[in-house]
């Protein structure tokens, strides 16, 4: 931070950057540590439902809300890996755990899966949306048709949940978690069809906050904005592409609790997501730098797309 500060403004005194570095350290203090405090108690007994939750930091969610003693409701593609992670919740502590196998592709099942978490447990807590389509990494395609099929998926399937979710979360003051990414927030290469879903995301549901507040709704929604993540998928499609660290998914996902639970409107992790947010605008040649030296490109090694499961 220091560096950025220091050297984007040489035409500031000493005293003049010196103020500009607390103001910037107050900002991320007030970010990072303003929001109300997290009960783990409060979420026993609650009623949640979690897409993508038969692998990667769905899956890690589903456990982290069995062990505080919720009702599940888990949702993806893979109803015989479903059940082993339904199976799992139960032994961890969960009060109930149900799937529903469900391909986001069709605004039915989207439908679906909020109608049966609702008639069976009774109302509805927690909307937890993580992602759902999986995408290549590599040199866009051109293929426009994968990437209307990843908006469907990872995006208006989120808006056809939401609809459909609203008047149960309203009865219940209850809470949508949007898991996004800072491919949302901040353009890189390699990834273009997901960036988009998540831009998606973040326009979409960054609005609908600003309209459930104007309308005195009971209804929190928390985006969560998530850097590389050890995930088996994520790590797959990356090899040969990125040049940063990737944080594990169980902590990921206890941090997106956590924030959803505290009813915070935003969320970023690892820590060096919010810091690469506040800098975007401010320091864009930095950024630039930065985001293209965090990746590789060789013509000869990437020009195979890498697909993920």
């Amino acid at each position: 931070m220091c560096f950025f500060v220091f050297n984007r403004f040489p035409q500031m005194n000493l005293f003049g950057k010196f103020l500009l570095l607390c103001s910037i350290s107050v900002a991320f203090i007030a970010v990072r540590w303003s929001a109300l405090s997290f009960n783990e108690e409060s979420l026993k007994g609650s009623r949640v439902l979690v897409t993508g939750a038969s692998t990667g930091i769905g899956e890690q969610l589903a456990y982290h809300y069995a062990r505080l003693g919720a009702q599940l409701v888990i949702t993806a593609r893979r109803g015989n890996v479903l059940e082993q992670v339904v199976s799992k919740c139960l032994e961890m502590g969960a009060q109930r755990a149900l799937f529903v196998p469900a391909d986001m592709a069709s605004p039915s099942d989207a439908d679906h899966v909020v109608q049966y978490a609702i008639e069976q447990l009774g109302g509805l807590d927690y909307l937890v949306l993580t992602p759902l389509g999986p995408s290549p990494y590599g040199m866009w395609d051109g293929n426009v048709e994968h990437t209307r099929w990843l908006l469907e998926v990872n995006f208006l399937s989120y808006a056809e949940m939401t609809q459909k979710a609203l008047p149960a979360l309203e009865k219940s003051k209850g809470s949508i978690v949007v898991v996004s990414s800072l491919l949302g927030k901040i353009c890189g290469p390699f990834a273009l069809p997901y960036a988009a879903t998540k831009f998606a995301l973040n326009g979409f549901f960054g609005g609908l906050q600003h309209e459930l507040a104007m309308q005195k709704s009971n209804v929190s929604i928390t985006i969560c904005t998530l850097g590389l993540i050890d995930t088996n998928s994520a790590m797959e499609k990356i090899k040969h592409y990125i040049n940063i660290t990737a944080y594990p998914a169980h902590e990921a996902a206890w941090q997106i609790i956590e924030a959803g639970a505290s009813r915070q409107s935003e969320a970023f992790y690892p820590w060096y997501t919010f810091y690469a947010c506040l800098f975007r605008d401010w320091f864009p040649y930095f950024r630039d730098q930065a985001i293209q030296k965090s990746y590789t490109y060789d013509p000869q090694v990437n020009k195979d797309l890498v697909t993920g499961s």
